[in-house]
């Protein structure tokens, strides 16, 4: 589903579920101000038992003039578009509707005649919308009061960005022209007392493993943004180098990592605690991750969540091995051969982009990459989208540039930022094709458990290889070493 599909409706409105929060006004209302720039006849609409009390999202609400209204009954309107909820579900008051559409990012629900677009790996509905918005055409910017509505509905639906991880959410943070002051303002409206006694109560009651130097703190139920800040303030403690934090909330259990380790990325901890019983993410410092109270019951029938989170940890601690590219390989004889097969990718000349010595940011569904800009430095796209730097005469002597156009399609648009201007560019519109040569080998080998490899480039934190995930380096240079996941691995390269 893209916008314009619902344009040809007129009567139209927007609701979000019962008790919304920021994302949900923030959402609803972009959506609004969409279809109001359209010329139709637009509500924005929530039911339910209460009316919205929470001191900020009244402030939210009053500042930006949302035209949120409280409704006990609609008159069957002619569409009829939920945000972030979905159309049936039980935190949703439910109205009946000629036609009905859905826009959300929560995995649960039943969709609508195809009238609905749920992506359920963005961390906030909010983000949802601008991708839709920005696929429309409409200039997020132009309107400073939707810009601010969808900040402030990633911020906290991301526990304070800590849980931010896809390319659309990095973008809404560095290029979403928002009232920083007013956001300001609504940060600190977010606690009462009664929250202040939670975080004092967890800081007293707090578990602190001393070979480690992690602790883990159980909190009372609260908002979930109060976890990310009993973790702000244990990080600080010199003793404690990460800290989780955790309570209990509707449908399980929420979690807050903060993490100051270079060699422990917090959203790379989370992963792991919630893989298969939950989701989690956020940034190498900070995350967020919430446990599925039946995925986790069904798992570990056994188990206490206080026992499973300690556990996790020391399985975390104790199940990892470092590579250090600048020290070279160690175990050389468990490295296996491989050529790189004739496989069609891009690349794109950093010349061709910025002037020499210009800082970047690169872009991509693996995170974010630091590099300068140089006549010796290229940026390849691989078989995912996945982009790393290489230097020209590795590219020279691995790679034939190829005529014709490389336009190949991902998920998200591999992108480079120039971090002088902090403006994006679309690196497919500067790529060419090219094909590995038949000497291009690497010598690799699957990592047997989580291994974490501190590559030459300047990449924000380790790459990390889960087991099967194939730890690599050029026969020509052993400090060269990076990962290849497992899936994209079997299908770029074979044995000889």
């Amino acid at each position: 589903m893209i916008l314009k599909d619902l344009e040809k409706y007129n009567q139209i409105v927007i609701q979000v579920h019962d008790s919304p929060d920021a994302d949900a006004i923030g959402s609803g209302y972009a959506i609004y101000r969409y279809f109001k720039s359209k010329g139709k006849d637009v509500r924005l609409v929530y039911g339910g038992k209460f009316l919205i009390s929470k001191s900020n999202m009244k402030l939210l609400i009053s500042q930006l003039d949302i035209p949120v209204e409280y409704v006990t009954q609609l008159d069957n309107p002619e569409l009829l578009i939920t945000v972030d909820c979905q159309y049936g579900q039980g935190n949703v008051k439910h109205f009946e509707a000629q036609n009905v559409a859905m826009i959300d990012h929560h995995s649960t629900g039943k969709e609508s005649d195809g009238m609905a677009e749920i992506r359920n790996h963005l961390v906030s509905c909010a983000t949802v919308c601008y991708a839709l918005l920005k696929e429309a055409g409409y200039d997020v910017n132009a309107d400073i009061s939707v810009a601010t509505a969808l900040y402030y509905g990633l911020y906290m639906d991301s526990n304070q960005l800590s849980e931010i991880s896809h390319p659309f959410d990095r973008d809404m943070v560095d290029f979403l022209k928002y009232d920083k002051s007013l956001v300001t303002r609504l940060r600190y409206a977010n606690f009462n007392l009664s929250e202040l006694q939670v975080a004092g109560v967890a800081i007293l009651n707090r578990e602190y493993d001393e070979k480690n130097h992690y602790a883990i703190l159980k909190a009372e139920p609260c908002d979930p943004n109060i976890l990310g800040l009993i973790g702000d303030i244990v990080i600080q403690v010199d003793a404690i180098d990460v800290s989780l934090v955790y309570n209990q909330c509707e449908g399980g259990y929420k979690l807050s990592i903060r993490s100051c380790s270079l060699e422990v990325a917090a959203n790379e901890l989370m992963h792991f605690i919630t893989m298969k019983i939950g989701n989690g993410g956020g940034h190498i410092d900070k995350a967020g991750g919430f446990i599925s109270e039946t995925k986790f019951a069904n798992a570990y029938p056994n188990e206490t969540i206080e026992y499973y989170l300690t556990k996790k940890m020391n399985e975390y601690y104790e199940g990892y091995d470092v590579i250090y590219s600048g020290t070279g390989i160690e175990d050389r004889d468990k490295f296996k051969r491989y050529q790189k097969q004739k496989l069609v990718v891009g690349f794109v000349k950093m010349s061709d982009l910025f002037e020499n010595g210009t800082e970047c940011k690169i872009r991509t569904l693996e995170g974010d990459v630091i590099v300068k800009s140089s006549k010796d430095i290229y940026l390849m796209i691989g078989y995912n989208g996945e982009v790393y730097p290489l230097e020209r005469e590795v590219f020279e002597q691995r790679y034939t540039e190829i005529s014709g156009k490389y336009d190949k399609e991902f998920e998200y648009a591999p992108s480079i930022i120039n971090l002088e201007e902090n403006k994006p560019y679309d690196l497919m519109g500067y790529a060419k094709p090219c094909m590995a040569m038949d000497n291009t080998i690497v010598l690799a080998r699957p990592a047997k458990k989580y291994t974490k490899v501190f590559t030459i480039w300047e990449y924000e934190t380790y790459m990390a290889a889960d087991a099967g995930d194939m730890i690599c380096y050029r026969e020509s240079d052993e400090r060269d070493v990076y990962v290849v996941k497992k899936d994209i691995f079997e299908k770029t390269y074979k044995e000889i």
